[in-house]
């Protein structure tokens, strides 16, 4: 086939046989809880699990989005895009982490107390709702990185049937191919408060700012990247197989002329590239 359903993992070395047996049993896991709601921010992993509880459970399936600053405005109209055309019922749900000390401290465990408020708000409003249940889109390989929201998700009983099906991301990517899912393709992407390094408090303004960064780099065409945010200073990383047109001199002035507006004294590029997980690095961790 050729076709590249994860970074180096062509779709032809999946075995067929193994992939729809792992969707039959991630479809008999929703079937078994009967109703549910589906934590869905409208990436490759949560678009699939909720368009698979629409197909099993139908209108016993709802997605909720969270909102707030930390969900690029292009993120949530995709997420809008992608509920009206696959017939989801879906619902936003503001969330209050800006409200929250511990997420604005910005402290290694951040994630934990931003999923922990959004998983406690879902679960208020799945209780009046009348669903027993709350799912998410962690996968089999988010077990090897350093990831707090899982322990939130954990704590408020969340369950995650991507990994209980045993399914990794090139397999999810490649089940969404099949089905049709425009996202199955989607680039990695993570909340804006993840570009802003521990220990730099978290600001509405500095969401804001690598918001328009990041869509500053849409708008050159590149598909995989990060704008991290570091005070006066903004690091762009860009996918390894993007980084030689970066580097060409006259899109580095254009990169310039772009970003110091937005504050930014230097302007510079991370020459290892765009990887996730990169800020948890320097905590020493495995990289995902």
């Amino acid at each position: 086939m050729g076709l590249l359903v994860e970074l180096g993992t062509p779709a032809a070395t999946l075995d067929a046989g193994v992939l729809e047996e792992k969707e039959r049993k991630l479809f008999a896991l929703l079937e078994g809880l009967g109703r549910v709601v589906v934590a869905y921010s409208g990436g490759t992993d949560s678009a699939y699990l909720a368009w698979a509880a629409r197909r099993v459970l139908d209108d016993n399936a709802l997605a909720v989005t969270a909102v707030s600053p930390s969900l690029p405005e292009s993120h949530r109209r995709d997420a809008e895009e992608f509920a009206r055309r696959f017939g989801l019922q879906h619902e936003w749900l503001e969330t209050r982490e800006f409200e929250n000390p511990l997420f604005v401290e910005n402290n290694p465990d951040r994630c934990f107390h931003c999923k922990g408020d959004f998983f406690a708000l879902l679960k208020e409003l799945a209780g009046a709702r009348g669903f027993p249940h709350i799912v998410y889109g962690v996968n089999l390989d988010d077990l090897g990185d350093y990831r707090p929201g899982q322990k939130a998700a954990e704590q408020h009983g969340v369950r995650a049937p991507l990994m209980e099906a045993g399914l990794s991301k090139a397999e999810i990517r490649e089940l969404s191919r099949r089905a049709g899912l425009p996202t199955w393709d989607r680039p990695a992407a993570a909340c804006l408060s993840s570009r802003i390094p521990y220990g730099t408090p978290i600001t509405v303004e500095r969401v804001k700012t690598v918001e328009a960064g990041e869509e500053a780099l849409r708008g050159l065409g590149f598909r995989q990247f990060r704008v991290r945010f570091h005070g006066d200073l903004v690091r762009i990383e860009i996918a390894p197989e993007e980084l030689p047109r970066a580097l060409d001199a006259a899109m580095a002035a254009r990169l310039v002329e772009l970003f110091k507006p937005l504050g930014f004294h230097y302007v510079t590029l991370d020459l290892e590239g765009y990887r996730q997980g990169a800020m948890n690095e320097a905590l020493g961790r495995e990289r995902r």
